[in-house]
């Protein structure tokens, strides 16, 4: 680990822990969703991002498959549980966005699903929005020659099996299909209430400093320090330009 990164690490963790202090003495409610392809960093990301933080008021949220209850109920109500409450930090790995991205292109929900969610996303999180929670969106996108490295990495590290599942196999495969759902996803919840922020990830010490940023620029808090928060626009950019994504 190069000393640049770590005192960058370092001095944006503090930052977080500041923003942390805040969120608990304002009673703020704050959800960052993560999102991406398979392997793209989201664990490691969050790892970084709240290892110092008080694991009394910070969460992380990685629902399985959902249930033959949750396939019988609204499409959003399992994500509503793990919404912050006052004086919470809560990290979504994967979201609501799952219909838009792994449901889509594997064919586990029909079309009509696919289309009343890209609908109802923004709305519901208008609503969500507007009751004061503060709400930021992050795609993590990883080009497809480190998307198959990583994978066959995972493949032969006995410590990471446990991140091989059987939509792993099949997502260099599919990988036309993942782009084609992103940027339909993208075009359409990128709003701007709950815009989408793209994180290029081929890199996984730039993207997690600049993720970090990216956050910490984006919420006010007491203490903050502006000269070190600007990400990197070749590593943190707005949705709005998809001609800037992995293809």
């Amino acid at each position: 680990m190069s000393d640049e990164y770590k005192r960058s690490l370092y001095e944006l963790r503090v930052q977080l822990v500041k923003l942390q202090n805040h969120v608990i003495r304002r009673r703020l409610r704050v959800l960052v969703i993560l999102e991406g392809r398979d392997a793209s960093g989201k664990d490691g990301a969050i790892r970084r991002i709240v290892k110092h933080l008080s694991p009394r008021d910070t969460r992380v949220v990685a629902l399985g498959a959902p249930s033959d209850h949750d396939t019988a109920s609204w499409y959003f109500q399992r994500w509503v549980p793990f919404l912050p409450a006052r004086g919470e930090i809560v990290t979504f790995n994967r979201s609501w966005y799952n219909r838009a991205g792994v449901e889509r292109v594997m064919g586990f929900c029909t079309n009509d699903e696919h289309e009343s969610f890209l609908n109802d996303a923004p709305r519901f999180e208008d609503l969500l929005v507007r009751s004061g929670l503060i709400l930021r969106k992050y795609y993590l996108d990883i080009g497809k020659a480190e998307q198959k490295r990583r994978i066959e990495e995972r493949r032969r590290d006995p410590l990471s099996q446990w991140k091989i599942s059987p939509i792993d196999e099949v997502a260099v495969k599919n990988w036309k299909k993942y782009s084609r759902a992103r940027d339909e996803m993208l075009a359409r919840t990128h709003t701007a209430f709950a815009p989408w922020t793209i994180v290029r990830t081929d890199d996984k010490r730039a993207a997690r400093i600049n993720l970090m940023r990216s956050i910490l620029a984006s919420v006010e808090y007491d203490g903050k320090d502006d000269r070190m928060l600007p990400a990197s626009d070749q590593i943190a950019f707005a949705a709005g330009d998809v001609r800037r994504l992995a293809p």
